[in-house]
Formats: structure tokens, C-alpha cells, sequence
């Protein structure tokens, strides 16, 4: 199983031989990348560390997507948000195995007393596969606190191949939408969430419904959410598969993280959070992520990155997960 840095949802890919997967050749990190408006007093503390922007193994519009919506997420939110360094170690911040074959970087920001925001963690996944190839995964996912019943974001771009990947975005919704149908219109009936997944769709004739081998995971999901695999038969060069994230997927990305950061961290809820509310979102949220640290990360880190690093990273997400 493939380790997804998210903490509640993330896509199962059981059998890597069934995979397309080539080889993905290694990119020169860029001398620069797209530069963050900031302060001076920002720059003594920057949101989150160096080598998360780096990304240097993904396609470019995949890199300028990620680039986009972290420059999006600052804009936005640097005032509901601490720099990563406050919860992540330089030595969690970027991590390989002994070979240097299989990397990540992780970036967490934690919300600020006053802010709705519980944390944003942002990742990147560069792992070596058993054939030889690679995959690399990318994610942002913001969780909300109890002070508020409004749903949580999760991005998610995997790039198996250079033709093939999967797209997962999602308000993942944090009450149950059959007895709460106030809930289900204001977060998703009266959105354009059902209208951009349609889009997709309607527009990438490529994309396929990608069905989670886990039951668990289809429940947590929106009726919303895009849970796609593409696959892009041109002889194995990557022009649609970059055009595919620039013209697509990126603009839809860009909406739903623009809707999210608007509609559920600015505006909040449905209501106002009552205390034996505020008891059963906390049960809820913490039962999520604890079931992403047993389903996943605690059996896939270790084989990919050796007990030590394995321990060392999901010491730092149980803790920013108080679980």
C-alpha cells in the first residue's frame, strides 16, 4: 500500500504492477521559484521551510500548481496561520530512506488562538517503486476546529507515470448530511462543488471514477468530491498530461481551495457550536485521523523510509493530530 500523507482520506493503490509506471527522470531544481509577498519580519520566520517548494520530481504544471495554491493559501491566510517551524523539525521537514531513492518534505501550520484553522498540512512524496519507477505525491489538506462545523479541504495529486495520475479534492464534511440536510445545502447543494465536478468530467474524457478499495474512505467523502484517475494514451509523452493539470485541473483546484478559504475559514458554520456539538466534532475529527495513522501511515512509512525516519515523521503529524 502507498503511503498518502493525509490524514483521514487518501486513494488505495494495492497492486503496483498493475500500474502503467516508467521511470520518472529526476528534474533540476530551479535556481528560483515563484516568490511569496512578504515582510521583512515574515522573512525571519517563513511560513514553512525551503525544500517543500522545491518540488523536484514533478511535471512543471504539476510544480506550478502546487507553487499556486500555497502562494494562495499565504495570501490568504498568513494571519490565521504560525510558521511551520513550530511544529516541524528541520529534520521532519525534509526526510529520504538510506538511499536517497524515496523522499519527502512536510510543512504543517498551525492556526493561530483566534482563527478557525486547526492546522494546514501541506506534503510532497517522491517514492521509488519495487519496478523501478516512481511515484510522486503531492498534498494540502486544512483542518478546522470544534469552534466551527465547517468542512475540512483535502487536495491531492498522485502521479504514478508521466501519463498516468490520480486527482482527489474534497470539503470532506464533518456532520452527517442525511440528518443534518441544512448542512448538505449550505456547504454543498448551494456551492459549485457538484458543478465543477461535472466539469471535469464533462471536459477530460480521460478521467475515470476511481473507486477506493476501502469502504471507510468512500463514507468520509463528500457527494461532491472528484476522485479521479486519468490515464493519457500518447505515446508516452506527457503534453496532455500537462495540459490536463493546466487547463483543468488547476483552475478547479484554484476554486475549491478559493470557496473553502471564503466560505468555511472566513465565514465559519452552519451555527453556532453548542458544548455537546463541539464534544461530537472533536470525536469525529479525532476518530479520522486516527484512522488514517492505522490504516496507512504506520505500515507504509516504515517500508518506505526505514523505522527511524518512519518514527521520527509520524511522531511530529500525532502530535500536530493530538492523538
Amino acid at each position: 500500500m502507498t503511503l498518502l500523507l493525509c490524514p483521514h482520506t487518501h486513494v488505495y493503490l494495492n497492486s503496483f504492477s498493475a500500474l502503467p509506471l516508467k521511470k520518472i527522470s529526476t528534474r533540476k531544481i530551479r535556481n528560483s521559484i515563484r516568490a511569496l509577498s512578504t515582510t521583512p519580519s515574515e522573512m525571519e520566520q517563513p511560513m514553512r521551510g525551503q525544500r517543500l517548494m522545491e518540488f523536484p520530481h514533478l511535471l512543471a504544471p504539476h510544480k506550478d500548481l502546487m507553487v499556486g495554491l500555497i502562494s494562495a493559501v499565504d495570501k490568504r491566510l498568513h494571519g490565521h496561520l504560525l510558521p511551520s517551524s513550530a511544529s516541524v523539525p528541520p529534520d521532519a521537514e525534509y526526510y529520504q530512506n538510506q538511499s536517497g531513492a524515496s523522499q519527502g518534505s512536510l510543512c504543517i501550520n498551525r492556526g493561530v488562538d483566534s482563527s478557525h484553522i486547526d492546522f494546514i498540512l501541506t506534503s510532497w512524496l517522491h517514492l521509488s517503486l519495487p519496478n523501478g519507477g516512481a511515484m510522486d505525491i503531492t498534498n494540502i489538506q486544512g483542518y478546522l476546529k470544534s469552534s466551527t462545523d465547517a468542512p475540512h479541504f483535502q487536495f491531492e495529486l498522485v502521479q504514478c507515470s508521466p501519463t498516468y495520475f490520480i486527482f482527489f479534492l474534497d470539503l470532506i464534511p464533518r456532520k452527517d448530511l442525511v440528518l443534518h440536510p441544512d448542512y448538505l445545502k449550505t456547504f454543498y447543494e448551494d456551492s459549485r462543488l457538484e458543478a465543477l465536478r461535472k466539469q471535469l468530467e464533462t471536459q477530460v474524457l480521460e478521467a475515470k471514477p476511481y473507486f477506493s478499495s476501502s469502504l471507510y474512505f468512500r463514507n468520509v467523502v463528500s457527494p461532491t468530491g472528484i476522485l479521479v484517475s486519468i490515464t493519457c494514451e500518447d505515446g508516452g509523452t506527457t503534453e496532455r498530461a500537462e495540459e490536463i493539470i493546466r487547463a483543468n485541473i488547476e483552475p478547479i483546484a484554484n476554486e475549491v481551495l478559493e470557496l473553502w478559504m471564503d466560505s468555511c475559514v472566513c465565514k465559519g458554520g452552519t451555527a453556532t457550536i453548542e458544548e455537546d456539538e463541539r464534544d461530537q466534532l472533536e470525536k469525529r475529527d479525532r476518530m479520522i485521523k486516527s484512522r488514517a495513522i492505522e490504516m496507512d501511515l504506520s505500515s507504509s512509512m516504515p517500508i518506505q523510509f526505514g523505522q527511524d525516519v518512519a518514527d521520527r515523521i509520524l511522531g511530529v503529524i500525532r502530535s500536530v493530530f493530538r492523538i
